[in-house]
């Protein structure tokens, strides 16, 4: 028997049912699952009793970071800074900012164990939550006002995390305008491959007049299948002599440091989320991505990263490396690369049983269409093989 309330001027009429409530549990998370972002979730947190109750138990997680700071920001005194001094960069913490709100509700879900987090989220109007990729440190860093937290804190009751994306707000590399540089790398407790691409300069020929020389030094022949195999894959003389051989060399091991110290960073959030199935710490730039699957995460968590002993970042194993070079690439939608490089790493010591590093399939599935297909176009020319120790 329904429930009914009174109206002192139309009289009785029953309690109105709320239909929300009649969803299953099942869709709901099927929705939140949906959603991902983790500001949004937070937000869901306040919503209802039930809501809260669910939200831990979501399975794909999204955090979006807004500005990074590094250890020489930790101070009270020191500026928040929009983004990472570079590669180099030891220990950098994930702030977002410009949610109060949700900070509050987040605060309420990650469980009653942290009563002062409950508390910092709670009362404290400047609060801003921090993604912190610090290797262990679990504490609280407050910074002219404003509370910063670590990754561990603001997962920990995500109590089934399976798929985990966290985007960084820009690449760690500092490039020239024009210049392409991007990069994927794979990890377990170290290196298993890293794909990088590369061009001195990137144009579309239909909105942009074709200059004469290229970045590189070299002429350009506007020709469309200049770079496709007239020039029979090689190497121009000219690479070597106007330092375009050391800016690529430059561009490999930056990009290695990079994926190195990421990968470094993640260990307290892989150690504490065992049902973890697929990590990914990319950056809004498009310029670095990092990947770990199930089997890579196990890897991790049963044999500890060797660390380099100079920075706070994985040591990088000695390396077997692939090069393929085109002084100018054109691309089927009219983007034309000059000067286009396409690296592709293995560890010296890695098992046979793995992908040569020359499957095309491999190395162009690495990047999105553009530059894709650039892959593809540039394993079919002349390779060339080079060796780096570890570092």
């Amino acid at each position: 028997m329904s429930s009914v309330y009174s109206d002192p001027i139309h009289g009785t009429h029953p309690e109105p049912i709320d239909h929300f409530d009649r969803l299953p549990d099942s869709l709901l998370l099927l929705v939140f699952n949906m959603i991902g972002d983790v500001k949004a979730l937070g937000r869901c947190c306040v919503v209802s009793r039930r809501f809260h109750a669910l939200v831990p138990q979501v399975e794909n997680v999204v955090v979006r970071v807004d500005c990074v700071i590094s250890d020489d920001d930790c101070s009270p005194s020191s500026s928040v800074k929009s983004r990472a001094a570079g590669p180099f960069s030891t220990l950098f913490r994930l702030v977002f900012g410009g949610i109060v709100k949700p900070l509050q509700a987040l605060g309420q879900f990650l469980g009653p164990e942290r009563p002062s987090l409950n508390k910092t989220l709670n009362t404290s109007s400047s609060s801003s939550l921090s993604v912190g990729l610090g290797g262990g440190e679990d504490g609280e860093m407050d910074q002219g006002g404003v509370t910063h937290h670590s990754p561990t804190q603001v997962l920990r009751n995500f109590n089934e995390l399976r798929f985990l994306r966290i985007e960084l707000p820009g690449g760690e590399l500092g490039i020239d305008d024009g210049v392409l540089l991007k990069w994927r790398a794979d990890f377990g407790s170290t290196l298993d491959s890293c794909v990088i691409l590369g061009a001195a300069s990137v144009f579309n020929k239909v909105h942009f007049q074709v200059p004469g020389h290229g970045n590189d030094g070299f002429c350009i022949n506007n020709g469309s299948n200049v770079g496709n195999g007239d020039d029979n894959g090689c190497i121009p003389e000219s690479f070597y002599t106007n330092g375009g051989l050391k800016l690529r060399v430059v561009w490999t091991i930056s990009s290695l440091i990079a994926a190195s110290a990421r990968h470094y960073l993640l260990q307290s959030i892989i150690a504490e989320h065992k049902t973890l199935d697929s990590l990914v710490l990319t950056d809004a730039d498009g310029q670095g991505v990092l990947c770990m699957n199930g089997e890579q995460l196990e890897e991790l968590r049963v044999k500890p990263l060797s660390a380099s002993s100079a920075s706070k970042r994985t040591l990088v194993p000695a390396l077997n490396m692939r090069l393929w070079y085109a002084p100018h690439l054109d691309l089927p939608d009219g983007v034309v690369l000059q000067g286009a490089t396409l690296v592709a790493i293995r560890p010296s010591e890695q098992s046979a049983s793995k992908k040569e590093v020359s499957d095309a399939s491999w190395l162009s599935s690495a990047f999105e269409e553009p530059y894709g297909t650039a892959a593809k176009m540039l394993v079919k020319r002349r390779t060339y093989c080079l060796e780096m120790n570890s570092f």
